[in-house]
């Protein structure tokens, strides 16, 4: 047996040489190798995208209730629930939230027929019925999968849905527990502080929900009832925070007109990425009320430009999207006319932030003293961080593309992958790789088991589907 083994093995010795020689005459980096971890490659034909119906479909899936994903008001406007099943898009023309069924192997998205497939303001389109969702710009699952929330620019609103755990399907409560606006509007209650809803997420622990106002500049406060997912506000100050003292809510600085906004997973921080005034917020957050209190020593925001109460940062004009890396240990920031991401280090415990130092602070697309350049980085507005925390994604709007950078586990820092690894884009760069429906990207979602990105671009009418290297 041994002899036939040793005869075997010398047979095999001129293929075996082969792909040696093929592997050291491979590019570097080339897919597939360890330094392609995290590159994304865009599923081949229809699978690869769905466009609304309206548009012509150019090999990409059609379907409904696409119209105006991800608009410039909509970093967050693509969510996935949290065992993969199901696939969420807040599209502001169509006044819909999508439903998309979500293949965990392919990755692939469907669309089920009739009202399971969509929800929308008056059940156009065929879809089902909803109050407070014109021109929706933000939507998220609660932790428990049982409820979607979506704000909704239009109306002023945030809005509740029950969530069907089969067929990913959505449902709003017919009394108005299902919608809370910031003025009155019918099938609505009326809360405070909700001006321009913008951005929503919900705590880990799922017992409150927080809204950002872009007009409003503030921060609106829900408890939320995990039994039914029904949103309540408490009367007192603690329902809100505004940069301003009026009605009713706390006074916090560096909340101009919030655009991003993320929880750190041990529910002790809220972070809000705020676009004219240029910073990030720090807000502390009590575990047991969902109350949220700023401190005042300096700590309490990183701002763009000297502003009193704050420590200054860099490359933070237009402050967009916010996310928390899943350790916990870092925070990263996009800001859209600074065309950059910027990288902080987490405390824990307080939930402080430091930019890091060097050229780890940022990546910009344009050269500036102290940041890493990043490629196709132009109008960066949507942001994700892959679940092993190996990669951070940025949607770059009026690049038409997703960055792809490494990000180091040890120490946060970040920077773009090299050659065309480094970014998808569908205008015509040579150091990014082609994809197609990315027109105005502006939102972002990593499966849970990290294995696609899905991107939502608003000129395409469009969700791009991406597989992750691994």
């Amino acid at each position: 047996m041994r002899s036939t083994l040793f005869h075997s093995s010398d047979a095999l010795r001129p293929l075996c040489a082969l792909i040696v020689v093929a592997a050291l005459l491979a590019p570097a980096g080339a897919l597939g190798s360890p330094k392609a971890v995290g590159a994304l490659e865009q599923l081949s034909g229809a699978g690869g995208c769905l466009v609304d119906r309206s548009q012509p479909a150019h090999g990409c899936t059609s379907a409904r209730a696409l119209r105006g994903p991800a608009p410039i008001l909509g970093s967050n406007a693509v969510a996935i629930s949290p065992e993969g099943k199901n696939v969420y898009v807040a599209s502001s023309q169509s006044n819909a939230i999508a439903v998309f069924k979500r293949n965990p192997h392919s990755g692939t998205l469907s669309q089920r027929s009739g009202a399971a497939g969509c929800i929308s303001a008056g059940g156009v389109g065929g879809c089902a019925t909803a109050v407070g969702l014109v021109r929706p710009n933000s939507v998220t699952v609660s932790g428990d999968g049982a409820n979607v929330y979506a704000t909704s620019v239009g109306s002023n609103a945030v809005t509740t849905f029950a969530r069907n755990p089969s067929t990913g399907a959505l449902t709003q409560a017919g009394d108005s527990s299902g919608c809370i606006s910031n003025a009155a509007l019918t099938g609505c209650t009326t809360g405070r502080a909700l001006d321009g809803s913008d951005i929503v997420t919900v705590s880990p622990d799922g017992a409150n929900v927080y809204v950002g106002a872009f007009v409003g500049n503030a921060v609106a406060v829900f408890a939320r009832n995990g039994a039914t997912g029904a949103l309540t506000q408490p009367a007192d100050d603690s329902g809100c925070l505004t940069n301003a003292p009026t009605g009713g809510c706390t006074t916090a600085i560096g909340i101009g007109s919030p655009e991003g906004m993320a929880v750190s997973a041990d529910g002790n921080n809220v972070y809000v990425a705020a676009a004219l005034s240029n910073d990030v917020a720090v807000l502390d957050r009590d575990p047991s009320t969902g109350a949220l209190t700023q401190a005042g020593d300096g700590s309490g925001c990183i701002s763009n430009a000297a502003l009193t109460g704050c420590t200054t940062g860099t490359q933070l004009s237009g402050a967009d999207a916010v996310a928390v890396s899943p350790d916990d240990a870092d925070v990263y920031v996009t800001s859209l006319f600074s065309n950059s991401l910027t990288s902080f280090t987490r405390t824990a415990g307080t939930g402080d932030l430091a930019q890091q130092s060097g050229t780890s602070a940022c990546a910009i697309y344009v050269f500036a003293v102290g940041c890493s350049l990043a490629r196709a980085m132009s109008g960066t507005e949507g942001l994700a961080v892959s679940p092993d925390g190996a990669n951070v994604y940025s949607a770059a709007d009026e690049s038409n593309a997703i960055v792809v950078f490494n990000r180091n586990t040890s120490t946060g820092a970040v920077i773009q992958k090299s050659g065309r690894m480094g970014c998808v884009t569908t205008s015509k760069a040579p150091d990014c790789r082609r994809a197609r429906a990315l027109s105005q990207v502006g939102s972002l979602a990593v499966s849970p088991d990290g294995k696609h990105v899905y991107a939502g671009a608003f000129g395409s009418d469009a969700v791009a589907v991406f597989k992750r290297v691994r």
